[in-house]
Parts: C-alpha cells; sequence; structure tokens
C-alpha cells in the first residue's frame, strides 16, 4: 500500500478512538438512507432554486434534518457544517455533512447520488461515510482504522488503492468538461486524457469511492466545498491513497481536490502543471 505524503496532515496519527465515531457516523447513515429514499424518484418531489442557482429538494433539507438531531441527542457538544443549514457549534469537532451529494441526479431519479459524513478534528478529516443507497452500497473509515466497503454476502471489505505506477496504465475520472474549462485548466485536461490509458467522467463522489476500491488511479474536480469532500478524505487515504487541492495543497478548503492511488500523485502533478518556460 503506498504511503501518503509524510507532510501529509491526513496521514499524521490520531491521539484518539474514533471507533464510537464511526460508528455513530454509520447511524447517521442509517437515519439519512431512510429519509433520502422514502422520497427517491417521487413524482410529486419538491425542487426549489437557491440562490447559486443550484437545485434543493425537500429530501435534502430533510435528510439533513434527520443527521443534526441525531448529532443534537449524541453529540451535542460537537459543531456540524452542513451543506442545507450551515454552521452550527464552535468546537475543534466538526461534523461535516452533505446529505445528498448529486441533487441532480436524485431529482431526475438517477440512483447515482451519496450522503456525505464526515468529522474533522482540528480541521482534518479523521471519520468518513458515504452512503449510496439507491444502489446499496456503502463506504466508510477512520484514521487507523482502515477503508471499509460492504460485500454483496453483507460482510465488510478491506478497502486497498491500485499498484499502478504508470500514467498511461492510469484510469482516470475527470468529472466534467465544462467544470475544467470553468476552472481555466482546459489544456491540462487534454493533457491527461492524452497520457492516461482511459479516461472517464463519472461524476461526483462515486469515482473517489473507485479510486479507494482500486479501479481508477486518478479524481479530480473544482468548485468543491467542504462537505463535498470532507468524507471522502479518510476513504481515499485509508485505503492507501492520497488526497489534495488540485494545486497539491494539503487541504479540503481550496475548492478543488485530486486523488490518486498515491505511488502516481506527484507524476500527476508534474503532469497537470509542468513548469513555464520563459
Amino acid at each position: 500500500m503506498p504511503p501518503a505524503s509524510p507532510t501529509s496532515p491526513w496521514s499524521t496519527p490520531f491521539d484518539g478512538d474514533l471507533a464510537e465515531d464511526l460508528a455513530l457516523a454509520l447511524r447517521l447513515a442509517d437515519a439519512a438512507d431512510a429519509v433520502s429514499m422514502a422520497r427517491f424518484d417521487s413524482p410529486d418531489l419538491d425542487v426549489q432554486t437557491k440562490a447559486d442557482a443550484t437545485h434543493v429538494t425537500e429530501a435534502d433539507l430533510a435528510t439533513e434534518r434527520a443527521i443534526r438531531s441525531l448529532l443534537e441527542l449524541e453529540r451535542p457538544a460537537d459543531g456540524v457544517f452542513g451543506e442545507e443549514y450551515g454552521t452550527s457549534g464552535d468546537a475543534a469537532r466538526q461534523w461535516i455533512i452533505d446529505p445528498i451529494d448529486g441533487t441532480a441526479n436524485y431529482l431526475k431519479g438517477i440512483p447515482m447520488w451519496t450522503t456525505l459524513i464526515a468529522l474533522a478534528v482540528d480541521g482534518v478529516p479523521r471519520v468518513g461515510v458515504a452512503s449510496q443507497p439507491a444502489i446499496g452500497r456503502r463506504w466508510w473509515a477512520a484514521t487507523g482504522l482502515g477503508a471499509w466497503t460492504d460485500s454483496p454476502d453483507g460482510a465488510a471489505r478491506r478497502l486497498s488503492v491500485s499498484p499502478v505506477d504508470r500514467i498511461d496504465r492510469a484510469s482516470a475520472s475527470f468529472q466534467s468538461i465544462s467544470q475544467w474549462d470553468d476552472a481555466g485548466h482546459l489544456d491540462a485536461l487534454l493533457r491527461l486524457s492524452r497520457a492516461v490509458w482511459r479516461d472517464r467522467g463519472y461524476g461526483d463522489a462515486w469515482p473517489y469511492m473507485l479510486l479507494a476500491e482500486g479501479r481508477l488511479e486518478f479524481v479530480a474536480e473544482f468548485d468543491v466545498k467542504e462537505y463535498d469532500i470532507a468524507a471522502l478524505v479518510p476513504i481515499v487515504t485509508e485505503a492507501g491513497g492520497r488526497f489534495t487541492a488540485f494545486d497539491g495543497t494539503e487541504s479540503i478548503a481550496e475548492r478543488s481536490s485530486l486523488a490518486t492511488n498515491g505511488v502516481l500523485h506527484d507524476d500527476f502533478l508534474r503532469l497537470l502543471h509542468p513548469p513555464t518556460t520563459p
């Protein structure tokens, strides 16, 4: 399993027991799945447009409320940062929630959407759960406890990234052409697509899970908020991968993400950011 960068905050050993927090995060996902699935693909689903022109459904709001209600009972001293209801509390421990990542898919009845639940301690994501109930899949991790997913027989299976060590043998997910174009990185996307073995735009949280399962070697996107990626960090890194912003910064607040199998991370950074010649 390839190591994370020795200077990465994600790889810093955690002096504490996260097992109970991970167990709670899984219960939060259970509660969220019950709410979101009750309204999935409903013909009378209420859909509104937010100030930023993105959509929000009644299920987004109800799912986040369900998570917050359980946190209020079980972790009243912790802070919460959710996409729909903002920040509450002021604590070193903060739960970061995206109740339905992929709302555009949800409201169209497309099953590729995810509930993302993370616990960050002093700003570093330490627990992550990604649940896709419409396809019956879930992934979870905590620092020092490994990354896991559910198997068809119900048993938990430990995740590990792929050992691929050449870009021309790597499979990449780039999310969308327009996203890279809007961010001013269309040339970098063309270099990437010409260099890798295979490229596809799988979209949203799922490709990060494919990366953690060893099925992809690269995922990157732009215009992401902390709640879009916080839960993904422990899953990718505990599976042996590396997670940074697009420029290599070790932060979830840079509005971009770049996740790899670790072995190829620096190679991908060099490919995407070639040195400029005078």
